[in-house]
Formats: C-alpha cells, sequence, structure tokens
C-alpha cells in the first residue's frame, strides 16, 4: 500500500470535503477521488459514506483515520531525525499543554531559544487528560500537565510548584482583609473555567465537606475572561497563582488567603519512557533541569 492515498485520506477526512482536500494538496477534485477509490480498493473496505449530503466516514474509515495521523506524526519525526543528523539540535520541538500549563513553559522556551535558535518549538494546545495517551501515541514528544499521570509508560519530572490562589477585585468587600474563612463565602459568585481538572475536583470537595455552598453562576473558558471579570467585580475565582501574578503586583486583582483550603499544583514535564527521544527534546530536558537546580539554589540561598 502506498503512502500518498493514505495522506490524501486524512486530508478529505479533515478537510470534510472532496474539493477543498484538493484545495490543499494541489490535486484536482478527480485525482483526489482517484486516491481514494485506490486506497479502498487496496484495504478491501469502504471509507467514505457517499449516500448523503454531508461527508461521513465509516467505522473501518474511523480506523484507518487514526493510523493515517500515526503516519503523519512518524513522517514528520523521519524528517525531523534527518535533519538532525545534518545539523545537530536543529528540527522541530512539539509539547503539549493546556492554557494555563503552558504559561509555566515560557521561562524554559525562552532559555531554550537562546540556546537552540535553529529549533522550531511548538506548544499545542492539547487537554491535559489526553496528553498522556498522545505521548504514546506518537502525537507529542513532551507534554506538561498538573497531575502525577501513574502510568510506568510515561516519565514525570516536577518543573514548578504552584497554588492555587483565592482572587477579588480590589473593590471587594474582602479587599482590605489578609484571610478570610470558607464560611464566609457562601454568598459570593464564583467565576469559574469550564475545564476539569483535579484542583477545581478539591475545591467542590472542599465546600461540600464544610457543608459551604459553591455558586458558580458564571463558567468562563478561558483564564483572561475570567481575569477580567473578577478584576471588574463581577465575581471571584480561583485561579493558579502564577496566571494571575502580575495582575496582583499591579493591585489589579487582590490575593485573600482562605484558611481551610491550600492547595498546591506540581506542574510535570512528561514524556514516553520507552522511545528515545530527539536531540532537541533531550536538550529541552538539560534547559528544564538546569534552571530547576539554579532556582533550588537561589531559594535555598534566600
Amino acid at each position: 500500500m502506498e503512502l500518498y492515498p493514505l495522506k490524501v485520506f486524512l486530508t478529505v477526512a479533515t478537510e470534510r470535503s472532496f474539493s477543498r482536500a484538493g484545495e490543499k494538496l494541489l490535486r484536482t477534485q478527480p485525482a483526489i477521488s482517484i486516491a481514494i477509490q485506490r486506497l479502498e480498493s487496496d484495504l478491501k473496505e469502504k471509507l467514505i459514506d457517499r449516500s448523503g449530503r454531508e461527508l461521513l466516514l465509516t467505522d473501518a474509515g474511523r480506523v484507518v483515520l487514526e493510523y493515517a495521523r500515526r503516519f503523519q506524526n512518524l513522517e514528520s519525526d523521519l524528517e525531523n531525525a534527518l535533519r538532525e543528523l545534518k545539523d545537530n539540535y536543529a528540527g522541530r520541538l512539539s509539547v503539549g499543554a493546556n492554557e494555563s500549563t503552558s504559561l509555566y513553559l515560557i521561562q524554559h522556551i525562552e532559555q531554550y531559544r537562546r540556546l537552540f535558535p535553529k529549533v522550531k518549538v511548538q506548544v499545542r494546545r492539547s487537554d491535559a487528560s489526553k496528553i498522556p495517551s498522545q505521548l504514546l501515541d506518537g502525537e507529542l514528544e513532551l507534554g506538561v500537565i498538573s497531575y502525577d499521570p501513574g502510568d510506568d509508560r510515561v516519565v514525570s519530572q516536577v518543573i514548578y510548584t504552584d497554588r492555587l490562589a483565592f482572587v477579588i477585585s480590589p473593590q471587594h468587600r474582602f479587599a482590605n482583609r489578609g484571610e478570610v474563612s470558607i464560611s464566609e463565602l457562601d454568598m459570593e459568585t464564583f467565576i469559574a473555567h469550564n475545564v476539569l481538572s483535579p484542583y477545581r475536583e478539591y475545591v467542590l470537595r472542599e465546600f461540600q465537606r464544610h457543608k459551604v455552598p459553591l455558586n458558580m453562576d458564571v463558567e468562563m473558558p478561558t483564564i483572561e475572561t475570567i481575569r477580567r471579570l473578577v478584576q471588574d467585580n463581577e465575581g471571584v475565582a480561583f485561579l493558579p497563582r502564577m496566571c494571575v501574578e502580575q495582575e496582583i503586583r499591579q493591585d489589579l486583582l487582590r490575593e485573600i488567603r482562605i484558611n481551610e483550603l491550600h492547595a498546591e499544583r506540581k506542574i510535570r514535564l512528561v514524556y514516553p519512557a520507552r522511545r528515545a527521544l530527539s536531540h532537541a527534546a533531550k536538550a529541552f530536558l538539560e534547559v528544564v533541569k538546569k534552571g530547576n537546580n539554579e532556582a533550588q539554589s537561589a531559594q535555598e540561598s534566600a
């Protein structure tokens, strides 16, 4: 079986259109159709249901799509490996992270780019719960998550220890207090992040344990929108401390300690245990390790 028809099929499935796939691959629509027919003939399976107006994959088509994606990743890895043979520490570094965990990469990426400017760094926005499986499937080389994956096939290295911060507007009634009790929060409107995480579950569990209502009347898709609403005194929120450090320094937000809540966030860099990493990825691990050692030494001498 040739790989080109697989590439055509992947493009058709992604674009959900023969014509758009043709435009992307610079091929005519008949050429795209012929490539799909050849692939179906080779596999002796129908991959696309052509009976309706909308392009739908058959069960076999969904299986083939998964493997087509893996072939694409392998092709990219091959190209990257060949570039590295020609020029050590050149090529591509692919890291998966969600909105908040990507912030913990910034200082390491800045240092890495100074040392290895030829490497193309790609941070892909990923669902944290899916990153370990994406690493094992070869879709990502490295990942950043805020929980222990608990999988022997994945190595995890703590790169930062953060905590959840309870933040309010400087106009809020608690603004001049250093700490409050969880029982005082029963009338507050919480601006929640509508992404499941262990820390969301922790907050829910603690409010339930203390029998305090948690009024999550507003849910937002990004940390930035949550910050803005809290700054405008539309509610209060729990957010990773690193995500609000600048706003707290500028007095756009106030952090208030809650006596009953102490939630640390250990940010972990993860990678496959049984797959060889590229030179670019190995170099990034070294940069992270060195940065952490220097930060630890600075804390101990302070």
